[in-house]
């Protein structure tokens, strides 16, 4: 793609590409004999010769520039060689140009720095040469940049610039004191000049989509978003690698890099662009000017260095290959361009190139195979380990080998022979555990990297930490031990492994190892002699519970010692004198019932999770609670006393045991061991000959059931069945049983009738009974209590009834059974 511009609009841009003419070579190269005889300088000629005015005036015009000085240089020393237009050859220049009737014209920096372009295209620097040390076809480099090329016809000597014209050279071996002039015919006008005559406006990004050959690099430039770049002010040099010279590379990069589209990652795109940068240089550096060394580019802090090689340059990257110019100063108006024909590579892309032939960390392990076991345990712990490491990391592994896997073997015990054993959930978390503790994410951290003392967070989330003694490099874990990295620096395509010689332990593992050597809680009881007791316990109550403390838990159990055990026997008296007197199934039911009571099934709670004021449900179903005084920890059951731990935290496999003083009693044990007394009512219901009065109760329906539940105290007489059957036989055929009560009024005659029955807030033994006592009812009415054997009750009838049953305690009071039911005034008279 080619653009059109004006030549006036040319000129600030060539301004800005004007070379010093302070970088020409100002030492005498030797000049001839006949230069040295002559007193003139170049420009003291010039100006000598009519023929040449319009140059000296272009000199002059040029040098109005702060930073021109080419008639000062010209005078100088050095030695140069000028092919001098004459006037006429300025005329037919300045017809050429729109707008540039007179060298007046060039009346601004820009056009002044144009002239002085066009200048030193005329100028030879470092040398004196005479027509006879003209070559055919010789190209000599000028001061501007570009090479004019020397052409002998028939003896006529020709300069060829970069115009389809000649020059001839008309006047040759002017001899000055500081070099030669040949007058010639023509302004030569370089490519630059050509350029901004035909008003190419071409950037280097145009250039490169107008080359057929830079299709590739063309896709690269967009794809790396630099086109902005190439299109910018400059200047640049583009070393513009070919079409071929990307397919070659895309062949020593492999199956995965194709085209250029193959290049998507974010990795991959600034890799790209970084490839692409390496290739510009920011400024602007034609054939003429390059000289062998190093050159800054535009990747940062990465050089090119231009090599010398059979009278031209090749470029040299970081790889072994160097890259061959293909074509020259090929001119932009934002800088220049040379093609080559290889993609230059900076250390980074022989970084990237070598690690895309590397191995991911697993394949690794697998072609290792001292590292079999290794990938074993990926595959066991069977979450995810295997892909994570296969994928694009970085990742720094240190890989245990196979002896330090058969030692960690070893250490767990007979029951892991190999890592199948790991088959349980919490054996395959600690796995994963144990291998997240191997790896650090984020990272390729080589042995260079790694410092003394150095702290390296892991996946797991604990720390590594380093140590390192010369050449040794150690990784010290929670472990005592530490292991040695005996392979270092192993290069994986996603990040580097380091083999050690031991698995690493982070304190969970630690914790599982040492929870593995512990004997669990049957077992600890056995073995513990003041816990004897407790073991006969279990084997006498017969119900699995041996089996159950031996499985996994976790439990914790409140052990009580053997004196706590006679204890409990001395307690329940003469029919338990050892445990083997627990001998029918519900004496050992009972026995269960206490020995759950002691065990909290789920969890293993150490003394520092006691906390004071805790309800803890126990296996049995009630609850102990936590008293905690003076640091020393109590443990309350349904009894007033409560049992002391008198030895904590005796760690099992697992659980906890917590050795205490007393057998703990549940509410449910101490119902079957010491029954409660029963209320008045419930003392009524358990006898059989007072089921008339529970009914004569129940029939009233004036609460007085749940008012006999009660606190009380009360004495209540109560009639037998025989009472109440009398009771209804005088009452005649209209009440044949309590069920005759059936009306509102009837049910609450029967409810004064009952009341008459009890005295509240007292609860009068048969031995307070004495003499003629009178007694209030409940009713209201009062009884006569008279003293004697049997005791008799005195109500408004004229027959006593007897007390034939004294003293019958409840739980609220006392009940003296008696053989009439007493009635009160209000009774008969309701009767009659």
């Amino acid at each position: 793609m080619k653009k059109i511009l004006q030549f006036r609009s040319y000129l600030f841009l060539m301004a800005l590409m004007v070379f010093s003419f302070s970088s020409c070579d100002n030492e005498d190269d030797g000049a001839t004999d006949k230069s040295e005889e002559a007193q003139s300088t170049i420009v003291e000629t010039a100006q000598n010769t009519d023929a040449l005015a319009s140059l000296v005036a272009a000199l002059t015009k040029a040098d109005e520039n702060d930073d021109s000085d080419l008639v000062a240089t010209l005078n100088g020393k050095g030695t140069f060689t000028v092919f001098a237009p004459t006037n006429d050859a300025f005329t037919d220049l300045l017809n050429d140009l729109d707008d540039f009737d007179s060298l007046d014209d060039f009346n601004t920096p820009e056009k002044r720095a144009i002239l002085a372009t066009i200048l030193k295209y005329h100028v030879v620097s470092g040398i004196a040469a005479e027509s006879t040390d003209l070559e055919d076809e010789q190209k000599i480099s000028t001061v501007q940049g570009e090479d004019v090329t020397v052409r002998l016809e028939d003896g006529r000597v020709f300069i060829d610039d970069a115009t389809d014209i000649d020059a001839e050279v008309i006047i040759a071996d002017v001899n000055t004191s500081n070099g030669i002039v040949h007058v010639i015919n023509k302004v030569l006008v370089p490519q630059e000049i050509i350029n901004a005559l035909n008003g190419n406006e071409s950037t280097l990004v145009d250039i490169v989509v107008a080359t057929e050959t830079l299709s590739i690099l063309e896709q690269a430039v967009i794809k790396a978003g630099l086109v902005d770049t190439l299109n910018s002010e400059g200047p640049f040099t583009v070393f513009a690698p070919t079409d071929d010279a990307f397919e070659t590379l895309f062949m020593i990069l492999g199956d995965t890099y194709n085209t250029l589209d193959d290049f998507d990652s974010e990795e991959e795109m600034e890799l790209l662009k970084n490839v692409l940068l390496y290739h510009v240089v920011p400024a602007k550096v034609l054939k003429a000017n390059l000289e062998a060394g190093d050159v800054p580019t535009a990747f940062t802090d990465n050089s090119l260095t231009i090599i010398e090689k059979d009278g031209t340059f090749v470029i040299g990257d970081a790889s072994e290959i160097k890259a061959n110019i293909t074509a020259t100063d090929i001119l932009a108006s934002n800088g220049v361009a040379h093609t080559i024909d290889k993609v230059l590579l900076p250390q980074a892309a022989i970084d990237f190139a070598a690690s895309i032939q590397l191995k991911n960390i697993v394949e690794i392990a697998i072609e290792t195979e001292d590292l079999s076991l290794l990938v074993k345990a990926l595959q066991t712990a069977n979450a995810g380990l295997v892909e994570t490491l296969s994928g694009k990391g970085p990742f720094t592994v240190f890989a245990p080998t196979n002896a330090a896997f058969a030692d960690l073997l070893d250490v767990l015990g007979d029951g892991y022979n190999g890592l199948s054993d790991f088959n349980s959930q919490e054996e395959i978390d600690l796995l994963v555990d144990i291998l997240t503790y191997h790896v650090i994410s984020g990272t390729a951290a080589f042995s260079s990297n790694l410092e003394d003392e150095q702290q390296i967070p892991t996946v797991f989330g604990d720390v590594l930490e380093i140590d390192l003694d010369g050449d040794s490099i150690e990784i010290i874990d929670a472990s005592d031990n530490n292991a040695t990295v005996v392979i270092k620096d192993v290069a994986a395509s996603n990040g580097v492994v380091h083999v050690i010689d031991k698995v690493l332990l982070p304190q969970v593992a630690l914790d599982f190892v040492a929870k593995l050597q512990l004997k669990n809680i049957v077992e600890i009881a056995i073995e513990t002699d003041d816990l004897d007791l407790l073991v006969q316990a279990l084997q006498t109550a017969n119900a699995g519970l041996v089996e159950t403390l031996s499985g996994d838990g976790p439990f914790t159990v409140f052990a009580p010692t053997n004196k706590a055990f006679k204890n409990l026997l001395n307690l329940l008296g003469d029919d338990f004198n050892s445990l083997s007197d627990f001998d029918t199934q519900d004496e050992r039911d009972l026995l269960v019932t206490v020995l759950t009571y002691h065990v909290i099934a789920g969890k293993a709670a150490f003394s520092d999770d006691l906390n004071n004021g805790d309800q803890i449900a126990t296996f049995q179903g009630e609850n102990v609670g936590i008293n905690i005084k003076n640091s020393t920890i109590h443990v309350e059951d349904a009894t007033d006393a409560n049992a002391t731990v008198v030895v904590e935290d005796v760690e099992a496999s697992n659980g906890v045991v917590h050795i205490i003083d007393k057998v703990l009693l549940p509410q449910a044990a101490l119902d079957i061991l010491f029954p409660p007394t029963p209320n008045i009512v419930q003392l009524a219901q358990s006898v059989d000959d007072l089921s008339l009065l529970v009914a004569a109760l129940i029939q009233a329906d004036a609460g007085l059931v749940d008012a006999l539940s009660g606190d009380g105290p009360f004495t209540v007489f109560a009639p037998t069945n025989e009472a109440f059957e009398n009771l209804l036989h005088n009452l005649g055929s209209q009440y044949n049983s309590l069920e005759d009560f059936d009306t509102a009024e009837e049910r609450a005659l029967l409810a004064k009738l009952l009341t008459y029955h009890v005295i509240s807030d007292q609860a009068i033994t048969s031995s307070e009974l004495t003499g003629h006592k009178v007694l209030k009812t409940l009713q209201g009415e009062n009884i006569e209590a008279i003293g004697g054997h049997p005791i008799k009750i005195r109500d408004k009838t004229h027959d006593l009834a007897k007390v034939i049953g004294a003293d019958n305690e409840a739980s609220n009071g006392i009940v003296h059974i008696i053989d009439k039911v007493l009635v009160p005034q209000e009774i008969i008279d309701a009767l009659h």
